[in-house]
């Protein structure tokens, strides 16, 4: 009995043993498996990155990923082109216009939108400077009517101007008047949005200061419609800006520059037919 006790304890702690080795191994064993997936997905992620990083340099370099998003659509640009419009409103801009301002609006039914000046250096459009602005409170529209409260989609020329206060040095012709003048049961905030007017020559006679009533296609057409002073918020069919702006179109459109606006929505400028 004591030769058996003594073996049986000493089979009881080798059995112990045994199961603390295994457990051990089992562990060890899953470390290491664990270690292992840690790998791969080290290395599979390393992987996707590098295919993140070479799809980027295609612009360029990995570290001007930035840069090259926004530069690699330019480098497709044709530069004899105004930039977002497509060939249904491009070949309206006439041959000898050497400015344009051209009107992005932000949607069709949206009253923001992005006024951007480019001068043709040679054959080139260079992108000169680019305001905030807003157009009709309802958006845009190719067959504008009186009252709609949309901004007319197209290109136009640019011919008069004028306004409340006096000349700041407009190379187009100006007509300094009381007459432009917003009526004052008009709220307060829209009281100075005549003080510049530059007039967008949709259903005008050219060669007149920008309030003459003359509509040739007839009332029902609208009129009256102009760059003019911005007052926070969309317009009646207008396209206005902030003063600093207006003064700065006025002293740089240029007559013998044929000037001219493309404007409409983002979508409908891009448009080919």
């Amino acid at each position: 009995m004591r030769n058996g006790g003594v073996l049986g304890g000493r089979g009881a702690s080798g059995v112990r043993g045994v199961r603390r080795a295994t457990v051990a191994r089992s562990a060890l064993g899953s470390l290491l498996a664990a270690l292992t997936t840690l790998t791969t997905l080290t290395a599979l992620a390393t992987a996707t990155l590098t295919a993140c990083g070479a799809g980027a340099t295609e612009h360029g370099s990995g570290a001007d990923v930035g840069k090259g998003a926004r530069t690699g659509p330019a480098t497709t640009t044709d530069p004899t082109r105004i930039p977002g419009v497509g060939d249904r409103w491009q070949r309206h801009i006439p041959a000898d216009s050497r400015q344009v301002v051209a009107v992005y609006g932000d949607g069709r039914d949206s009253p923001t939108a992005t006024v951007v000046l480019y001068a043709r250096q040679g054959s080139a459009w260079d992108r000169v400077r680019s305001w905030p602005a807003h157009n009709g409170k309802k958006g845009w529209t190719t067959d504008h009517h009186e009252g709609d409260n949309r901004s007319p989609v197209g290109v136009f020329t640019l011919s008069d101007a004028g306004g409340v206060r006096k000349d700041p040095g407009s190379k187009l012709p100006y007509t300094r008047s009381p007459g432009f003048a917003a009526p004052r049961w008009w709220a307060k905030s829209y009281w100075h949005d005549f003080d510049y007017v530059i007039a967008i020559d949709y259903n005008r006679v050219k060669g007149t200061p920008p309030n003459d009533p003359t509509r040739p296609e007839g009332q029902g057409k609208g009129g009256g419609i102009w760059l003019h002073m911005d007052h926070g918020s969309g317009t009646s069919a207008c396209v206005s800006l902030s003063e600093s702006a207006m003064a700065y179109l006025l002293r740089t459109l240029d007559p013998d520059r044929h000037p001219v606006v493309v404007m409409g929505d983002r979508a409908d400028l891009k448009r080919s037919r």
